[in-house]
């Protein structure tokens, strides 16, 4: 294929508009794919709306991901990347085919003995092993990490060949992203730990959109433990300012507070990224997020109206509380008016029957009667307030308590 004519189609498709660049940059990608060459020409830029050149290599990528979704595929791209693309954009390109590609051939996992294999042809091949088998490593983890295999990803990552051949990249912030993200989702590492990983690679001074998007996500699959949706909205708050126009960002603010409780403003940012989320590109990943957002969004809407529910019940049951409060009360009070209306009228029967007796039947003079009417009248008064105030004192202590 001739070099120099690639690059004009692709220099004139700059000037067209998104959907015509599209096509161009398939079109001759797919012309590459069918000669067996890879792209001839270098990237300058990570603008993946508008360089039409790296545009370009990323269908022809895509497409050669597709037909041989493996490591060693991994490999030969890792290679092409160290030779053409510039420098000061390797990492943004790297970290966006490695996980990118590893999305969309999730579907095709390779086996222990062929990423034993694999390794075995990249370690040792010369002084760019390391970057070739960390390129590699993060489009397996990323495998992984797409169909939430928390524990097989911490296995990997922890004791795998390629891992290991990695070298000092397994201490940049991606990888230490993608074991915190294996360690939220796994049921046999603590969450102190995980966290642990989650805050050394939220701080790293290396951190990069996609070591943000892992994080975030991690913290969204994660097996449920406290604080998570608040350290979920916390972290989604801070990845919001700093990139503001972020679909994904939104929608994991959303997720956080959904977990908390908080549905309005939940709605607020999910319909947010439903605005936010383009309508250009690949169609099926825009069809599959958008599915996604709206299945989030009817979950909130859900929980509005649970909530909704639930606070009318509450309502309900409050005023019920305050009823039976009321009713024991008033209960409590005539039970009690009850016991001394009887100290009372009995007090007063004993009184008029012993008087009676007295007056009628005695034979003693009318000063010492009236003298025997007076105390026996008194011990019968006081017996009464006894009755009722024992009964005060004792109703008394029971409504302090």
């Amino acid at each position: 294929m001739d070099d120099t004519a690639i690059a004009a189609r692709l220099h004139r498709a700059a000037t067209a508009d998104s959907r015509e660049l599209d096509r161009v940059c398939e079109r001759v990608a797919e012309e590459l794919i069918a000669a067996g060459v890879e792209p001839p020409f270098d990237v300058t830029s990570s603008d993946f709306a508008a360089d039409p050149f790296l545009i370009c290599a990323d269908r022809y990528w895509r497409l050669r991901f597709l037909q041989q979704p493996s490591v060693s595929t991994a490999a030969e791209c890792a290679v092409w990347l160290a030779r053409h693309v510039e420098t000061g954009q390797h990492v943004e390109v790297s970290q966006k085919w490695a996980l990118g590609y590893a999305f969309i051939t999730r579907d095709t996992m390779e086996s222990w003995t062929e990423l034993s294999e694999a390794t075995a042809t990249i370690v040792g091949r010369d002084d760019s092993s390391c970057d070739i088998a960390y390129f590699a490593t993060l489009y397996h983890a990323g495998k992984l990490r797409s169909n939430f295999w928390f524990d097989e990803l911490h296995q990997f990552l922890e004791s795998s060949l390629l891992s290991l051949a990695a070298g000092t990249h397994r201490n940049d912030p991606l990888f230490v992203a993608l074991r915190a993200f294996a360690a939220l989702g796994s049921r046999t590492i603590t969450a102190e730990h995980a966290t642990h990983l989650l805050q050394e690679a939220w701080t790293s001074p290396g951190r990069t959109r996609h070591v943000i998007d892992i994080c975030l996500n991690g913290l969204s699959a994660a097996a449920p433990f406290d604080d998570q949706g608040e350290l979920l909205q916390h972290h989604a708050e801070e990845a919001v300012t700093a990139y503001p126009k972020d679909h994904i960002f939104r929608f994991r603010l959303a997720t956080g507070e959904y977990m908390r409780g908080r549905y309005d403003t939940a709605l607020a940012s999910i319909d947010h990224a439903l605005r936010l989320l383009p309508a250009i590109g690949s169609r099926g990943s825009h069809k599959l997020l958008q599915e996604q957002y709206l299945a989030k969004r009817d979950l909130i809407q859900e929980g509005i109206l649970r909530a909704k529910r639930d606070a009318e019940q509450q309502r309900r049951w409050d005023q019920q509380t305050l009823a039976n409060e009321a009713l024991d009360h008033t209960m409590q009070s005539s039970t009690v008016r009850a016991v001394e209306l009887v100290a009372i009228f009995t007090a007063a029967i004993a009184f008029a029957t012993g008087s009676l007796q007295i007056t009628l039947a005695g034979t003693m003079p009318l000063h010492d009667r009236l003298w025997l009417l007076g105390a026996f009248g008194t011990g019968l008064a006081s017996f009464a307030l006894l009755i009722v105030g024992g009964t005060w004192y004792i109703t008394r202590v029971r409504r302090q308590l």
